[in-house]
This record gives C-alpha cells, sequence and structure tokens, in this order.
C-alpha cells in the first residue's frame, strides 16, 4: 500500500497483526512510474493499477520496503513531538497579535522585562490591560500585581516605576483592543500550559528510553526523542547517506555538459520535522562540542555562508546519529576528525 499520511495506519497494523507480509511504496514513486507512462489519469483505481504493475516486475523490487510491527514502535513519541511542534507554531502567531495591541496599549512596556511571556508579564497585562488603567490604578493593587510566587528572579522594577511609566505613555485608550489583548493573553495562557504538559511527558519517555543520542552535547530530550519518531527504525537505512536524504537535507547536484553548479540548495525533499529539528539544535551542538566548532569555522573559512556551513554540519551530526544508533554506542569526540 502506499505510504501516504495517517490513512493507512490501522489497516498496516491490523494486517501486521494478522501475520501478513506487508509493504509499502512511496506515493512520489507511484507518481513517478504514472507519468513514465504518459497517464495523465489520477485517481485511486489507477494508482491501485500502477502499484500491480511494479509489483509484476522483481527488478522493480527497490521501489517498496517490507514493514513489520516496529513500525509502530514509536507512535507514542511521534504523536507527542509532533504535538509539540504544532502547539509551538500556535504561540508565535498569538504572541505576535499581543505585541500588536501592546504597542497601542502600552508601547512601553516591554522595556521593563528582559524577556515575554514570564508570570509576572502575564499577571499584571491580564489585571490591567492598558497603559490607561495602571495610570489610573492604587498602587496597592499594582503592587499585588506585581507579586511573585514560585520559582526564578522576581521583576528589578517597583510599582511605582510601573505607574511613572504608564502615566508618560503615548499609548491609546482603547477598550476594543483591551478585549482583544484579554482574549490573547487566555489564548496563549492555554496552549503555554498545553506545551508544558507535552514537553513533561517527552521527557519522561525520553528518560526511559535512555536513548546514547542524549550523550551528544546539544541534544536534549526533546529533540532525541524528535529525531527517534521520526526515525523509527535505524534499521530502515543501510546507510548514513540513506538518512541524509530521508531527511531533505542532502545538497542538490546540477550538472549539464560543461555547466557543473557549485552553489546548490538542499533537497527538502524529505521529512520536514527531522530537518527543522535538526536545524534547531545545530548552533548548541556546534556550540558544545570543539570538533563541531571547527568543522564550522573550517566552511566559514572556505567562503561557505553562515546557513551553508550550518547545513554541513547538520549532515556531519547525521552521521555521528546514524553511528551511535547503529551500534548502540555513546557519543566520543575523541573519535571525530
Amino acid at each position: 500500500m502506499e505510504d501516504t499520511g495517517h490513512y493507512h495506519f490501522n489497516l498496516l497494523h491490523h494486517l501486521l497483526k494478522e501475520g501478513y507480509s506487508t509493504y509499502l511504496i512511496n506515493p512520489s514513486k507511484t507518481d513517478a512510474e504514472r507519468k513514465l507512462t504518459g497517464n495523465i489519469t489520477k485517481n485511486d483505481q489507477q494508482d491501485s493499477m500502477q502499484i500491480a504493475d511494479i509489483l509484476a516486475y522483481p527488478a522493480r523490487k527497490k521501489l517498496y520496503r517490507k514493514v513489520d510491527m516496529t513500525f509502530f514502535s514509536m507512535d507514542e513519541q511521534k504523536s507527542l513531538t509532533r504535538l509539540h511542534a504544532d502547539l509551538t507554531e500556535q504561540l508565535c502567531p498569538i504572541g505576535n497579535k499581543i505585541q500588536k495591541s501592546l504597542d497601542i496599549l502600552f508601547p512601553e512596556y516591554n522595556s521593563l522585562f528582559g524577556g515575554h511571556y514570564g508570570k509576572t508579564y502575564m499577571k499584571i497585562l491580564m489585571t490591567f490591560k492598558s497603559a490607561t488603567n495602571i495610570a489610573e490604578a492604587d498602587i496597592s493593587d499594582i503592587k499585588e500585581a506585581m507579586k511573585h510566587n514560585g520559582r526564578g528572579r522576581g521583576v528589578s522594577f517597583t510599582a511605582e516605576d510601573l505607574q511613572a511609566l504608564a502615566r508618560n505613555s503615548v499609548a491609546q485608550a482603547n477598550k476594543g483592543e483591551e478585549y482583544a489583548l484579554e482574549a490573547r493573553l487566555n489564548q496563549y495562557t492555554v496552549v503555554a500550559e498545553q506545551l508544558e504538559k507535552v514537553d513533561k511527558k517527552i521527557e519522561e519517555l525520553s528518560k526511559e528510553t535512555n536513548s546514547p543520542m542524549l550523550t551528544i552535547p546539544g541534544i536534549s530530550h526533546l529533540s532525541c526523542t524528535t529525531i527517534l519518531a521520526e526515525i523509527r527504525c535505524i534499521g530502515n537505512f543501510n546507510s548514513a547517506a540513506k538518512l541524509t536524504k530521508f531527511a531533505g537535507v542532502a545538497p542538490k547536484h546540477y550538472e549539464s555538459s560543461q555547466f557543473d553548479a557549485k552553489h546548490c540548495s538542499i533537497s527538502k525533499k524529505g521529512n520536514k520535522y527531522l530537518r527543522k529539528i535538526l536545524y534547531q539544535i545545530i548552533t548548541p551542538v556546534i556550540n558544545n562540542n570543539k570538533v563541531f566548532k571547527d568543522y564550522y569555522d573550517k566552511k566559514i573559512s572556505e567562503g561557505k555562508s553562515h546557513r551553508c556551513a550550518q547545513g554541513h554540519c547538520v549532515r556531519k551530526l547525521l552521521r555521528i546519529i546514524f553511528h551511535i544508533l547503529a551500534t548502540g554506542e555513546g557519543f566520543d569526540p575523541n573519535k571525530l576528525k
């Protein structure tokens, strides 16, 4: 059957439980075969015939792969890490809309904080919503909203500082925008709380798995679990090059007659979740390992751009991940070149 989204999961799981030999084919392969025959019709019936035609020729065996129950071995982790990715993507536009409201209601507010969306940051906004309300509020109410409970440092400014800033603000009074800000703050809080719960569960599962990949400096429980969940089983790849291609970070090569392109982008024809997490972690990996830092600096000295040098480091990291998962060995920087 075609390996398309999640639509085949239940049937695949049932067939494997019943002991059937089951194979998956990449839908891009059937599409390419269809185009080779000059067939412009695309429907389920034609796709089924195309798959049957591929199965009829032993030489085309490389177009599909046999799967077993290990296909479902990382399903829980995969669901959670993809949920983490979805929730993170939801936070960004909500945060942008919060900042848009702040630009109208209290544009100077962010200057008081080192970062956004901490507990005190959110509590003050939820309580007062605008510079106008803070300017007119009783100072004791402001102090109450600024009370710090829990871990971490409190704010470095006083209630008097906040009120003075509000009274000198160039903000507008806009009740409609206040309602919008309150709604977005509630949205952000709900999504952030869900994200925190998901991350705790991912960490629990990662500690249970205790993958040797965690020995690589710069790789967290989240990134380790994401990589494992997207790869599923390292036995699906017979070389690091295949894993690199699966991640969509293999460089393209374009050559025609006397022309040979020297600067090509990565293919991006692969697993977008795996590719994204690799580029997210490559900076801490470079910063925490001298061999990676030297390799990055070498590529920069050769005239590569920052992003291109990162890509070289990502492929180096994938080669190391392939070796670690295939052998079960921990990370040893002394073996790197």
